[in-house]
């Protein structure tokens, strides 16, 4: 079984970098995920995708340094989809992406990072849901 994803976009708002209460980084970024289409009537449509990223460790302090609102991304990574009870006492459920490789593509200096080193493991690094500062 794979479980991959891979967005282009740009973020919709700053990083917000946290750390969970054993010392480790994890940063939520907002992806706003364009797509262009034809209709039924041939008429041209655009729609977008706002999608929420997790990043951990060392991947989170670097994108959280070096991203902005608006900074154009490629998000590799895996989906992982969480469960809670609102204030309201309302199930709710999200899918979002845990990313392990984040490429800038700003014009003047492209740059890729990975959660680590050469290798890049999908699954390591991922504290359990309990332990999200957000």
């Amino acid at each position: 079984m794979l479980n991959l994803v891979v967005l282009s976009g740009r973020l919709t708002q700053e990083p917000e970098l946290r750390y969970t209460p054993s010392g480790k980084a994890v940063t939520r970024l907002r992806l706003a995920v364009p797509r262009r289409f034809k209709d039924q009537n041939g008429e041209w449509r655009d729609e977008t995708l706002f999608i929420d990223v997790t990043a951990w460790g060392p991947l989170a302090e670097r994108s959280a340094d070096r991203l902005g609102k608006g900074s154009p991304v490629l998000v590799q990574g895996r989906l992982r989809s969480r469960s809670w009870e609102s204030d309201t006492g309302q199930k709710r459920t999200a899918v979002e992406v845990v990313a392990f490789s984040i490429q800038f593509l700003e014009k003047a200096q492209p740059e890729e990072i990975t959660a680590g080193g050469e290798e890049i493991v999908p699954d390591e690094g991922s504290p359990e849901e309990e332990d999200l500062p957000f």
